[in-house]
Parts: structure tokens; C-alpha cells; sequence
């Protein structure tokens, strides 16, 4: 959808992109628009959400939100859902070159881990092995 209106007897706009033959140049186009979110991509998701549906099996998390921002993708997980989160799972790009892109934050705002690959930091979701007395 778009805020201007319809051109009519087949007008052309004199910001358009488009050459006569339907075909967009994506360098004029990026140029000239607003920059895209960052996103989660699918596996990064298959990622967060595997460790999301074992968290949710065992009673701790129960509700998610996911935020694509200007500057950083969110995955927040809640114990209620009219709750702060309980932890954020962050993919901002602008740190992959330095300290990793990906990091786990908890609800006091503390970084619990981070780095370059997003299994690793969410190893931070293990449980620790218990010793079971029979």
C-alpha cells in the first residue's frame, strides 16, 4: 500500500525506478528507500525456536515476541505473557566483526553471553546434568 494516489491513463511517476520494461534497478531502489529491518533468517529461527519448544516443554518460557528493528533483531521469551521478558536473543550486525552478533540478554539487562555463532551462545539455555538418586 502507499500513501500516494493512483496514477490514471497510464501516467508515470517522475521518481520511478522502473525501466519501460517492468525491471528495477536495486541500486536506485535501496538508495531511495528507508533501510529494511533486520531480520532472523529461517535457520537462525530453526535455531531459537528448537531451543523456545524445550524451554516451553519443560514449564519454563510460555510466550515469545519477535521484533524486527532498524539496527537489531529481537526474540524476546516471557514465563507470563503480561510480563517483562525473562531474556532477549539479539542479532544486531553491526557487532558480528567485533564481539559476535548474536547475544543472549536477561531481564536486568545483563549480556549472559555472546558471540559469532548462534548455537553456541544459546548454549547458555543447557541445564546443567543433575544426579538423580535412585
Amino acid at each position: 500500500m502507499s500513501d500516494e494516489p493512483d496514477l490514471h491513463n497510464g501516467a508515470t511517476r517522475s521518481t520511478s525506478h522502473a525501466t519501460p520494461e517492468g525491471v528495477v534497478d536495486l541500486n536506485s531502489y535501496r538508495g531511495a528507500r528507508d533501510p529494511l529491518p533486520i531480520t532472523f533468517h529461517r535457520t537462525e529461527l530453526d535455531q531459537i525456536l528448537w531451543v523456545y519448544g524445550r524451554m516451553v516443554g519443560d514449564g519454563d518460557w510460555r510466550d515469545y515476541a519477535l521484533d524486527h528493528l532498524i539496527d537489531k533483531a529481537v526474540f524476546s521469551v516471557f514465563k507470563r505473557s503480561g510480563e517483562m521478558p525473562l531474556y532477549r536473543i539479539e542479532k544486531n550486525p553491526k557487532l558480528a566483526a567485533k564481539q559476535g552478533a548474536y547475544s543472549v540478554v536477561n531481564a536486568h539487562g545483563m549480556i549472559l553471553k555472546r558471540g559469532h555463532d548462534l548455537k553456541q551462545v544459546l548454549k547458555v539455555f543447557d541445564k546443567l546434568l543433575k544426579l538423580v538418586k535412585s
